[in-house]
């Protein structure tokens, strides 16, 4: 027994490293999910190099440790049918959700979606701990959807008293629809709601859970009004901005239906922005809405790297759709082009390849199947996106081979890896070589040799355009208030 007291040492060593405080293990073997959605974000990042003034090192370290598809593609190009297809898994011309909707209402008078499992809602039945904070879908999640759910705390506020310069704008005009704005505004990030996002977040993955959880953050900015406090236009001097690409006759070339599903006279006009010498002050405005956000998702991700779920949590961050920024003459989402419909995709976590970025077509559709599958929970039979599982764990080489973008009944954009082709419901047309004309503000569909490319390009389009869901309405628009006779009775 001479060496009884060398085994109590050890023992006694191993007592006291196990009771050391540090960073435990979950002992939950499925994956978690840390879902983060922003609102109206487009790819000016600095992993996507959609501008270069772009400052956005948080995002940027999450696309290095996983997946960046820079070719991601929404499916409708406003907040609501956008989440609404997200959510559902559908597309919106199977849906019928072409316009905003009562997030409650979305399985009421549709027989498309009356029985619908929601993305949540799925990990709830399928024994996740589901939780979310922010704009998730368009309002607030539909009921039961969450075990734990808080809302939109304070919307898109806090308010000055007046409107620093859109507002009389919007009134001469007649229209006051937009909480459009721009300037340095509150004095502090914690009157900010995004700032009590992050915090109750932060606390949510600091918690013990007796099973997976699926956590989901829905951000604010960059979103309407561009109200950030002055350190973040600080990151952005005036004499350092540049301003987009713009081409003044960009679209003399397009059908006259384009101009009128796109026609927001309430919206500033890249023409007003130059005469009134406000559009670098709008560029600086959204940039530092962005570098804002940015940090508050970092804020977020340092604290899942520093908890127990580190090792064993997915983390998708997504945007709802992207936004023009003086591109094709508005500062607006409304459209089908490349600003509209481009925005972020990012999967990271255990499993998934890190530093890579995918450049073929992707669909925010495809986050509810993937997620399915990097959980270990079998597919659900109504989701319309493929599972890009497989290419995020380097199985495939290449994600999908087109991209469907709808706006209101009938108007659709294929994005493939080098052609846009737009088709409206008038069977008008529009084609952008992406490799000649990244911009697209050259529309080639009725040159002669572009024929053979639209037929091969039509075959994406979907077989079925339901028509409007009772509850989905796209009324901000002159063109869609007429167009009664695509509402379901």
């Amino acid at each position: 027994m001479k060496n009884l007291p060398k085994i109590i040492a050890v023992f006694v060593v191993i007592i006291i490293w196990s009771c050391t405080p540090g960073k435990e293990e979950s002992t939950i073997k499925s994956p978690n999910v840390l879902m983060i959605s922003i609102d109206d974000l487009n790819d000016w990042l600095g992993c996507l190099g959609g501008h270069p003034n772009a400052k956005t090192p948080n995002i940027d370290r999450l696309a290095a440790k996983g997946v960046l598809f820079s070719n991601a593609h929404c499916q409708a190009t406003n907040c609501g049918p956008s989440r609404a297809s997200i959510m559902t898994g559908l597309r919106p011309s199977t849906s019928g959700i072409y316009g905003q909707i009562d997030d409650n209402k979305i399985r009421s008078d549709n027989q498309m979606t009356e029985d619908i499992i929601f993305l949540p809602e799925y990990f709830k039945q399928n024994g996740y701990h589901t939780m979310g904070i922010g704009k998730i879908f368009h309002k607030n999640a539909p009921d039961g959807v969450f075990d734990e759910l808080v809302g939109r705390l304070g919307g898109f506020g806090p308010w000055p008293a007046k409107r620093f310069v859109w507002s009389g704008e919007t009134e001469k005009k007649g229209y006051t629809r937009t909480v459009t704005d721009w300037g340095a505004y509150p004095e502090t990030d914690s009157l900010m709601p995004d700032v009590k996002y992050t915090k109750w977040a932060i606390d949510k993955l600091n918690q013990d859970y007796d099973k997976p959880f699926f956590l989901t953050i829905g951000f604010n900015r960059p979103h309407v009004p561009w109200y950030v406090p002055q350190k973040w236009f600080d990151m952005h001097p005036l004499d350092s901005i540049n301003t987009p690409p713009y081409l003044p006759n960009d679209l003399e070339d397009v059908p006259e239906i384009a101009l009128q599903i796109t026609d927001l006279p309430f919206m500033p006009s890249t023409e007003w922005a130059i005469e009134k010498g406000e559009w670098p002050k709008i560029i600086q405005a959204y940039l530092a809405s962005i570098s804002f956000v940015d940090f508050y998702v970092g804020e977020i991700l340092y604290a899942l790297e520093n908890s127990k779920y580190a090792d064993n949590t997915i983390v998708v961050l997504w945007s709802d759709h992207g936004y023009h920024l003086g591109e094709k003459g508005t500062f607006a989402k409304h459209s089908l082009w490349k600003e509209s419909t481009n925005a972020p995709l990012i999967f990271s976590g255990p499993g998934i390849q890190q530093g890579k970025t995918v450049n073929s077509p992707a669909e925010m559709l495809s986050i509810y199947p993937t997620l399915l599958d990097l959980s270990g929970l079998e597919p659900y039979y109504r989701n319309e996106g493929i599972n890009l599982a497989p290419l995020l764990k380097g199985e495939n080489e290449k994600g999908g081979k087109f991209a469907l973008t709808t706006f209101g009944w009938g108007n659709h954009s294929i994005k493939t890896d080098r052609f846009r082709y737009i088709r409206y419901r008038d069977g008008s047309e529009e084609l952008y070589d992406g490799t000649k004309d990244p911009h697209e503000w050259y529309n080639i569909a009725s040159n002669q040799d572009s024929k053979d490319k639209i037929d091969r390009l039509k075959k994406y389009l979907p077989k079925i355009n339901n028509p409007y869901a009772k509850n989905s309405s796209n009324s901000f628009n002159p063109y869609f208030r007429k167009d009664k006779k695509t509402y379901s009775q």
